[in-house]
């Protein structure tokens, strides 16, 4: 059993039942394309007790590997630890790799990260963005893995797939099939968004306590919107919970809150549904500027005008120092109004 990451409320216990079998697929996948092997060192910058952490964890003690740990993240603590340690593989989440291109260049330059093959993020979404500054700023070792406490390891998407299409999640693994379906529960085909659905060995058994996801014909309900393309590549839009429906156009924040972080002037970003009296919904986007930087929202308004559809531009900004996240670095939607008292306009500089 394994906690969910409680992002939408309490976290949950997800029960599995054991048996090797049902997991070889996956294990064979990571092994053959990740460079993963027997006796290499491994920094796990993940908490232990989550899925991700704890799925490494034993991972590298199965294949006699050294371990290394830290009680906190620390960003420049993990690159010193990837020099001092001569890491080979790094466990990660996406907020911690933007953390990690934001250690200053010379910094980065002056320890040497030879040893450094692979970096696997999962957790949260990874973004084209954020997959594209981190190959260039640490070369193709980033490999990005999707799955959930629910369904397992769903799919990964190695640095050449990231290098094709940045924003992909990947292909399933062994024995993993993906279906995307549509609202009358009939499977749509490629480029058709949809309710990502899969079938593997790693689904869980229940919630620990009662409930389950739906299931079709075998496929268990990941809870996120996607595609899949021509070439069987899963792209996710978001997570199903998340969808805005403002004046009656589906907005799914991801989109929104990847184009925001790309901002010069942004760290990070996240972006919700306030109730509105004229369209039902509108989007609220809570904003963490660059220290030392000054960050206007008529600025922001028009750089997203470019690069997202006129009506997935926020209405209201709120700056503030920081997003409320649990231990994996999830942001916290249902705690974000309590970041501000209010919503601020104008000229905000970053601390």
């Amino acid at each position: 059993m394994i906690l969910t990451s409680g992002t939408t409320g309490a976290p949950k216990g997800a029960a599995r039942k054991p048996g090797f079998q049902s997991q070889s697929g996956a294990l064979r996948t990571l092994l053959t394309r990740v460079p993963f092997r027997a006796g290499c060192v491994v920094l796990v910058a993940p908490p232990l007790f989550h899925g991700m952490g704890f799925a490494y964890l034993n991972l590298s003690m199965f294949l006699g590997s050294t371990v290394v740990v830290r009680r906190r993240f620390d960003p420049r603590a993990v690159l010193e630890d990837i020099a001092r340690h001569r890491a080979s593989v790094v466990i990660a989440v996406p907020s911690m790799l933007r953390q990690l291109l934001d250690v200053p260049e010379p910094v980065r330059a002056n320890l040497d990260l030879s040893s450094l093959r692979a970096v696997l993020t999962s957790g949260a979404s990874l973004g084209a963005e954020l997959a594209t500054k981190f190959q260039a700023a640490f070369g193709p070792c980033l490999f990005n893995l999707y799955g959930s406490s629910e369904i397992g390891f769903g799919a990964i998407a190695a640095p050449a797939d990231l290098l094709a299409a940045p924003g992909t999640v990947g292909y399933p693994p062994a024995d993993t099939e993906i279906r995307i379906f549509g609202h009358d529960g009939q499977p749509l085909e490629a480029g058709k968004v949809g309710w990502v659905f899969l079938r593997s060995g790693l689904a869980f058994s229940g919630y620990v306590g009662g409930g389950s996801k739906e299931v079709i014909d075998g496929f268990m309900d990941s809870g996120d919107v996607g595609r899949l393309d021509a070439a069987g590549r899963l792209f996710v839009d978001g997570r199903a919970d998340d969808l805005v429906i403002s004046g009656g156009e589906k907005v799914y924040p991801a989109e929104v809150e990847e184009a925001l972080a790309s901002h010069p002037g942004i760290t990070e970003a996240a972006v919700v549904g306030v109730p509105d009296e004229r369209f039902g919904q509108r989007l609220r986007a809570f904003v963490v500027p660059r220290p030392g930087v000054a960050v206007r929202e008529e600025e922001l308004r028009a750089y997203l005008k470019d690069r997202v559809a006129r009506f997935k531009v926020p209405r209201d900004f709120v700056f503030v120092g920081e997003l409320p996240k649990n231990a994996l670095g999830k942001v916290l939607r249902r705690d974000l109004d309590r970041t501000s008292s209010g919503i601020v306009t104008g000229d905000i500089e970053g601390h």
